[in-house]
């Protein structure tokens, strides 16, 4: 590693995390570790600790993705969750994935080939409408099928929901849409029923049909944030969302949470160079900061090449433990900062994690904490620190 830039992961966060989390809500059988976009931006060598402290069973996005995660774990089954092509089944078949079914047409397909042991998952669309089968009896000939069909092993059903439920009616709809589909099967007799993610994990009860739930931003510390009903204008805030669930009969959300998760995720860049600039100068392109006192400008090697959002210029970088703010635009290579004379070259400087708030940095450049994470170049090393590591 020649340019001194990589992201710094404690795992020790992540194996808290995750204990939490199944320690909090310990009422299901399958606890799917969400490892897509190479585990929220943190890599793969986070899954140990994930398994270690409670995660048993991965999920994926692509076939790529499984091979990598296989790598680290050898036994534990993977789930990849979107469909793979007819000619790649073998292939799962052989390193033991379980592959997803979401579409009629390709079941059709899927029916005229044989295989000796190859797990699936049905997936239905409730509302969201990316993936999956909506239509009942559709549905119907496709399970029954697969059940009666040799060497196949229906392991799975699910759906992914679009909202928190909290203030609207998607999420009942979609619960309700889900028990329609699934009038003419028997959800006991299949293995994992996964319906929850990260976010209706915090917010909504477990409902009784499911036995697995899909974890992916709450193990990384992407948690639900509470409304806290405070003063007046809380108050005001509580009546109104008071009377928006009655109106709609909504079904009961949960208020509050005991669990903690946090950020184990920490991008770091060098220092390469201060300058001193003075009052009447600008910096960057188009001399969009323009300076107003005699000040110093760290420039740091890395830029939205390496996936720092170009709307990056509006936030701080933690550097020794204080916070400074970005100047100018960001360059494909390198950004630059406000400093003072405490600062020196060599010196590191923590874009996103740290003091630096992951929350409010992605917010300031359009995104969620977890797009911003992910964003980073896999490129980039990760570095893990405690925990179990693949290293």
């Amino acid at each position: 590693m020649y340019r001194k830039v990589h992201v710094e992961i404690d795992l020790d966060v992540i194996g808290r995390n995750v204990a939490n989390i199944t320690r909090v809500h310990n009422g299901f059988e399958y606890y799917i570790g969400v490892v897509k976009g190479n585990a929220y931006g943190h890599g793969f060598g986070v899954v140990p600790t994930m398994l270690a402290n409670g995660v048993n069973y991965l999920a994926v996005s692509s076939l790529d993705e499984a091979f990598s995660v296989r790598q680290l774990a050898l036994d534990v089954p993977v789930l990849v969750m979107e469909p793979v092509t007819l000619d790649q089944l073998k292939i799962c078949e052989e390193q033991g994935f379980a592959v997803t079914i979401s579409n009629y047409e390709y079941w059709q397909k899927f029916m005229d080939l044989r295989f000796s042991n190859l797990k699936i998952h049905l997936k239905l669309d409730t509302g969201l409408n990316r993936l999956g089968v909506d239509c009942r009896k559709q549905i119907d000939e496709m399970y029954h099928g697969l059940v009666k069909k040799d060497g196949v092993l229906v392991e799975g059903i699910f759906t992914h929901l679009a909202t928190t439920g909290v203030l609207d009616n998607i999420y009942d709809q979609q619960i309700v849409k889900f028990l329609r589909l699934t009038a003419g099967i028997d959800l006991e007799a299949i293995p994992i029923v996964h319906i929850d993610r990260s976010a209706t994990l915090e917010t909504k009860r477990k409902l009784p049909f499911v036995n697995g739930v899909r974890m992916g931003a709450l193990i990384f510390g992407i948690n639900h944030i509470f409304r806290p009903y405070k003063g007046l204008k809380g108050k005001l805030r509580q009546i109104r969302d008071n009377r928006t669930k009655k109106q709609l009969g909504l079904s009961k959300s949960n208020e509050s949470t005991d669990l903690e998760v946090g950020f184990g995720f920490a991008l770091k860049a060098e220092i390469i160079e201060i300058n001193r600039v003075y009052a009447g100068e600008t910096v960057g392109y188009g001399g969009m900061f323009k300076v107003e006192y005699d000040t110093y400008i760290a420039v740091l090697s890395i830029g939205y090449a390496d996936g720092i959002s170009t709307g990056f210029h509006k936030c701080q970088v933690d550097i020794n433990g204080k916070l400074y703010r970005v100047v100018g635009v960001v360059n494909m290579c390198m950004l630059t900062v406000e400093v003072d004379e405490s600062v020196r070259t060599g010196d590191f400087a923590t874009l996103i994690g740290g003091v630096a708030n992951i929350r409010q940095n992605a917010a300031a450049c359009g995104n969620s904490a977890y797009v911003a994470m992910t964003k980073i170049a896999t490129e980039i090393p990760r570095i893990y620190k405690g925990g179990v590591s693949s290293e």
